[in-house]
């Protein structure tokens, strides 16, 4: 069997290859009865975008189709596996995504075609959840603006003044737009500060919630209630601008809005105004509606945002954790199993006896 380990800069083709080959012992082993081939995507040195008929992928079809020659099986974070790709690969059985969504996947081109598809949940969920908090912290308490304004030569004590003082997560209320793997962390985090923790989440349990310590209400009454807001929701048609200009007419005069999840879940539009009037006290961006985003951005000479290149998940752990659970989706193919995070089930159980 021919292994594809197609990686990139972050998810490492060598980290890959590592964990297959502890996954899967001495048949991935040189002189063994799996071949584990490598490619090397370019992102993030190059950024992700649309490729053929997916979205968020590295590379091109045609690189993908001469590196898929003879494979079976292919274990990748960003690779485009396309209509056309699929059809080009008549061998391929499985495509195991080292991501929380197999967006770089034609999901409909890859049932059809037999193929298998893994994803993985969580990987990046203790990184995206310190991000988040960190994200909070700098926005609340001005720190990237300090420290550029201390660069240049300006002692900013004025930020100790009444009115331009900052907020503590001690004792506020910090609404969770999205109650999943990253978002229990962040209560937890959150919890541990003194912090009161509302979550707004139709997929979650109230009870279990409640045993977490955290509240679950309604969106709007989380809006309304919350002096800090940070997203977590996966974005999906239903959640495209779920925060819009009604909602965020919601938020307290003042309160702090933290996006690290998607770009598309947030209508950027009215945040300028919203800002430059105070309605709106410190935005903290790491994911944008166009990324990246333009240089005559109306957001970039807008007080008081915080902005990062989309790094929440940016740790070497991450890459590890990635790495590892795709190589277990893949064991748990070549030996016969049952997928633990399936993309299209339907796949494997059609091709059971």
């Amino acid at each position: 069997m021919r292994i594809l380990a197609a990686g990139d800069h972050f998810v490492l083709p060598d980290l890959l290859r590592t964990a297959l080959r502890e996954e899967l012992g001495t048949a991935a082993e040189p002189g063994g009865t799996v071949e584990i081939g490598e490619l090397t995507l370019p992102w993030p040195h190059e950024p992700f975008g649309p490729v053929g008929d997916v979205h968020e992928a590295s590379g091109t079809e045609d690189q993908m189709i001469a590196a898929l020659e003879g494979a079976a099986l292919c274990v990748t974070q960003m690779a485009p596996f396309t209509e056309r790709v699929f059809a080009a690969c008549p061998d391929l059985r499985m495509v195991a995504v080292s991501r929380g969504g197999p967006v770089n996947v034609d999901l409909t081109a890859a049932t059809r075609h037999g193929v298998a598809v893994s994803f993985a949940p969580g990987r990046n969920a203790p990184a995206a959840a310190e991000f988040a908090i960190g994200l909070m912290l700098t926005a609340m308490r001005r720190i990237p603006t300090a420290d550029a304004e201390l660069k240049r030569g300006v002692w900013r004590g004025d930020f100790y003044a009444y009115d331009e003082a900052g907020t503590e997560l001690d004792g506020a209320t910090v609404g969770l737009v999205g109650y999943g793997a990253i978002g229990r962390i962040v209560a937890r985090v959150l919890r541990a500060f003194g912090a009161h923790v509302l979550v707004a989440d139709p997929y979650t349990d109230p009870v279990a919630a409640r045993a977490d310590g955290v509240e679950p209400v309604a969106l709007d009454q989380l809006l309304t209630r919350s002096s800090v807001v940070s997203l977590h929701a996966r974005l999906t048609p239903q959640t495209h601008h779920l925060i819009d200009a009604e909602k965020l007419a919601l938020l307290p005069a003042g309160a702090v809005l933290v996006n690290s999840a998607r770009g598309g879940l947030l209508d950027y539009a009215p945040l300028p105004d919203l800002l430059r009037s105070g309605r709106i006290g410190a935005l903290a961006l790491d994911v944008y509606d166009i990324e990246p985003p333009p240089a005559d951005w109306q957001l970039h000479t807008v007080p008081n945002v915080v902005t990062a290149p989309h790094l929440a998940g940016a740790t070497r752990q991450t890459a590890h954790r990635a790495a590892a659970i795709t190589a277990a989706e893949a064991g748990r193919f070549v030996r016969g199993e049952k997928l633990a995070h399936p993309a299209n089930p339907e796949v494997q159980e059609a091709a059971r006896p």
